[in-house]
């Protein structure tokens, strides 16, 4: 009973907490870029974890024939090393903040690059990524449930389901609670969100996925890494192509 109610304590300090912190989150968008760069709005920390990411998928069974989806791509901390690093079509990168894929483009991306490598990008607040040409069998999303609701992690879950192709692996990090916390506020990219990791399992098999929890990985603000994994057989790229003929 002791350790019951001294977890129910810590819920309710956290999440007050919590919600003390987020009332007043840093501005998106155009407005956001007047006090902060397009590096600091995803984060910070620009080499150190774009290189993280990048490494960690090729570790991962990334190669460049396959399809990654960067969700919540930015300004391409990591969407830099990808594009330049798989075949020309294969990035699909999705974000909401459309300044920020605007100046990540032009200050981060060599145009050359660009036009060899033929990036697809969709604009969207709500996971659209029906809007995508191509299925894809690998997904990352960095730093993304970090800032969401449960609402909108199980959104975001739901809708790639249906996108992605069989066997595909999505990744995602978060930050660990060992209790479970009452989040008030709606998502937003400068608020901390933060779930037991029961919490990050159900919400995978709730939409359909399974869920293998990886923790730990080398992140250096300590987000821990969980996959999900779209059941059925992966297919080649190959494949994918003979599949639409």
């Amino acid at each position: 009973m002791a350790i019951f109610l001294k977890n129910i304590v810590n819920s309710v300090n956290e999440s007050i907490r919590l919600y003390k912190k987020g009332k007043n989150p840093w501005p998106e968008g155009e407005e956001g870029l007047m006090v902060r760069d397009h590096q600091k709005m995803v984060g910070g920390k620009w080499d150190q974890i774009g290189r993280l990411q990048f490494e960690f998928m090729k570790k991962s069974g990334l190669k460049p024939e396959d399809i990654l989806c960067d969700v919540a791509c930015g300004s391409f901390r990591a969407g830099r090393f990808f594009i330049s690093y798989l075949n020309p079509g294969n990035y699909l990168g999705i974000e909401k903040q459309q300044i920020l894929v605007q100046e990540g483009k032009k200050k981060e991306i060599d145009p050359i690059i660009w036009s060899e490598k033929k990036p697809e990008i969709v604009i969207s607040d709500c996971f659209e990524f029906d809007q995508f040409s191509k299925n894809p069998n690998f997904a990352i999303a960095n730093s993304l449930f970090t800032h969401l609701s449960s609402q909108d992690i199980k959104l975001c879950l739901a809708k790639l389901f249906l996108k992605a192709a069989p066997g595909c692996k999505f990744f995602a990090t978060y930050f660990k609670s060992d209790v479970k916390v009452f989040h008030i506020h709606k998502s937003h990219s400068s608020r901390r969100f933060q779930y037991t990791k029961s919490q990050m399992i159900n919400f995978g098999e709730i939409t359909g996925w399974e869920v293998e929890y990886i923790g730990d990985w080398k992140h250096p603000v300590n987000q821990v890494m969980v996959c999900y994994i779209k059941p059925g057989t992966a297919f080649s790229q190959k494949e994918h192509r003979s599949m639409g003929d």
